[in-house]
């Protein structure tokens, strides 16, 4: 029998993620796996770490980096949560994504050289800055580097093109709250319950749907068996029924 969400719910993370050493990244960070490689130079991997500057603490509402503001440096978010979005002509928010623990922000700016929309942070946030022209210059002397750049960039057009099709509410929603634990997991939280930074009317935003689409669906999922909701507070109880409810997105 599942446990409630109160007894599944996340630890709180220590604010500040543990800051490794000289030949070791934090554990969530985006670049930990060009670490574990035994034939990495260790003077290269100290060039590494030289380019790391922690910043923080961002407050909820804060802004990481400006849309317009010239491009510098990728950010991996070290604790917390952050919003990428953009404002269009009238106004009106669009949002890109969520970025967890680990995860870059600031790819998308590569090509125009200028940052293509707000980085806000979502609650209490740290952010390791990279400067990009160091790190492409040390990209070329160290394969492993070179190669998770390449990873981490794919893996943003991939979430950038994941929502585009034509897929319902049910679909969508599925597709996130899977995609969300699966992201939680992987840092070490739960594998199944999690706490919603954002509110709502932000995923509702982020999945192009309504604020009273998302909370009908949720309210039909927790009737149907499928999640618990509290609050904020989310429990998955029947993983393979979203699955199949996701397949069409999450096999894209």
């Amino acid at each position: 029998m599942s446990k409630p969400v109160s007894a599944g719910r996340l630890p709180t993370p220590n604010p500040i993620a543990d800051d490794g050493d000289e030949l070791h990244f934090c554990s969530t960070c985006a670049f930990g796996s060009v670490c574990l490689p035994a034939g990495v130079d260790k003077s290269a991997l100290r060039e590494l770490h030289m380019l790391v500057e922690h910043i923080g603490p961002f407050h909820a509402g804060d802004n990481v980096f400006r849309t317009g503001e010239p491009f510098g440096a990728i950010y991996a978010v070290r604790a917390g949560m952050v919003k990428t979005r953009v404002i269009d002509d009238v106004g009106r928010e669009q949002i890109l994504g969520f970025h967890l623990p680990g995860e870059m922000v600031g790819l998308n700016a590569i090509h125009p050289a200028r940052y293509p929309c707000d980085a806000i942070a979502l609650d209490t946030a740290y952010v390791c800055r990279f400067s990009f022209p160091a790190l492409t210059t040390l990209a070329a002397k160290i394969p492993d580097v070179q190669q998770q750049l390449l990873r981490l960039l794919s893996a943003d057009i991939g979430k950038a093109t994941q929502l585009a099709g034509d897929h319902s509410a049910d679909e969508r929603l599925a597709a996130f709250l899977l995609g969300l634990v699966a992201r939680y997991a992987a840092r070490g939280f739960s594998p199944s319950a999690f706490h919603l930074t954002m509110p709502r009317a932000d995923i509702a935003n982020y999945l192009r749907l309504a604020t009273e689409t998302v909370s009908r669906v949720l309210r039909r999922f927790q009737d149907q068996g499928l999640i618990r909701v509290d609050g904020r507070d989310v429990e998955l109880l029947d993983v393979p029924a979203l699955r199949r409810l996701a397949r069409s997105i999450l096999r894209d």
